[in-house]
């Protein structure tokens, strides 16, 4: 079982809505489909579904050409960010709606139905009405619903979008577990790239092309470009156009750091920094991290966790800090830097050095 995509576009009048893209997803695979809203993904979709056809290029599923083929003669699942349920159905009757439809046998959609209840955990709510359910509740019974078909493609467009937060982390947990318990191809479309890093494969998006296609870690850990950084990092990445000067970066007249390992091969000219806010410390706890100052712009606690966005050397950055941080607004306070951590970019955006811990991170 395969899916490939082969060059495809997406021309709406004269919007390019998608350009010339190739894919391929395996058998049993998560691949996550990462960008902004308008960036492709739900056109992408669309096209993979057979509910749009690309304006040029081709997709084979199992290596049969299937460009021109409509959903209705595809094996193929979609739940939606709006999931949806017919509310004058049980959950089970919700769940066994596409098999009775395909005129399976009774005894086959029981056994079909309770199997997908169980892995979801939805067989205490089976005789229950979705307007009985929580939210996380009716996404698992949508999700159930397109499992007990045994769909080879099954696609997912941002489904914890609409979720609350305890919902979303519910869910998010057992995704992976029902994905590898499934073995269809498994296509997940999200804004959030804490969503991409379940696992699997990553696609990242931007204004309808493929930045970077790959294992999700070696995209997080090694992206190819300031854009696939940029996508993969929630918080935003932290950034700063710098100048190599021998073995140091200039961020400024006044304030300038060892070029790590990893940079210290390159010719000087024009480089963007860039690094995660994890990484920009409010403490000190080694003695080659580089000391600045910096006024405290604002101040997020989150109870675990506190974010610090800071103004330095004309540029936004944010700190993330373990614990509940008391900073004010307008405050100078001392920050830390560790050039071990830096990924260093070309003028054109290319990766030219990832951080010198990449293996460990």
């Amino acid at each position: 079982m395969s899916l490939k995509l082969e060059a495809v576009t997406k021309q709406v009048g004269r919007q390019t809505h998608l350009h010339a893209m190739s894919l391929e997803f395996d058998a049993g695979s998560l691949n996550v489909l990462l960008g902004p809203t308008l960036s492709g993904k739900t056109s992408l979709m669309r096209m993979m579904a057979g509910l749009d056809r690309p304006s040029s290029g081709r997709l084979f599923m199992n290596g049969e050409d299937v460009t021109g083929v409509p959903v209705q003669r595809r094996n193929v699942a979609m739940v939606y960010q709006q999931f949806i349920n017919y509310p004058v159905f049980t959950v089970y009757d919700n769940i066994a709606s596409p098999l009775r439809l395909a005129r399976t046998p009774r005894a086959e959609i029981d056994r079909k139905v309770r199997e997908a209840a169980e892995l979801l955990k939805l067989t205490p709510m089976l005789e229950r009405m979705p307007l009985e359910l929580s939210g996380g509740q009716q996404q698992r019974t949508a999700l159930a619903r397109a499992l007990v078909k045994q769909a080879e493609l099954v696609l997912l467009d941002e489904p914890l979008a609409n979720l609350d937060y305890k919902l979303r982390e519910e869910l998010r947990a057992e995704l992976p577990r029902i994905f590898e318990a499934s073995g269809a191809i498994f296509v997940y479309a999200t804004t959030e790239p804490s969503e991409a890093l379940l696992g699997g494969n990553t696609v990242c998006l931007h204004q309808g092309q493929a930045t970077h296609f790959g294992p999700t870690l070696e995209l997080y850990r090694q992206p190819n470009s300031l854009l696939t950084a940029m996508t993969m990092s929630d918080p935003p990445l932290n950034t700063k156009a710098v100048t190599k000067k021998g073995d140091q970066l200039i961020f400024s007249s006044d304030f300038q750091v060892q070029a790590g390992t990893a940079a210290a091969g390159l010719a000087d000219g024009r480089y963007t920094v860039g690094f995660r806010p994890y990484h920009l410390y409010l403490d000190r706890n080694r003695q080659e991290w580089v000391r600045f100052s910096a006024k405290v712009a604002v101040s997020e606690i989150t109870g675990s966790e506190s974010f610090i966005h800071i103004d330095a050397f004309g540029e936004r950055w944010v700190a993330l800090a373990h614990g509940v941080r008391n900073v004010d607004v307008d405050q100078t306070i001392e920050l830390f830097l560790d050039p071990t951590q830096f990924f260093l970019f070309a003028e054109d955006g290319t990766q030219v050095a990832v951080p010198d811990a990449t293996a460990k991170a």
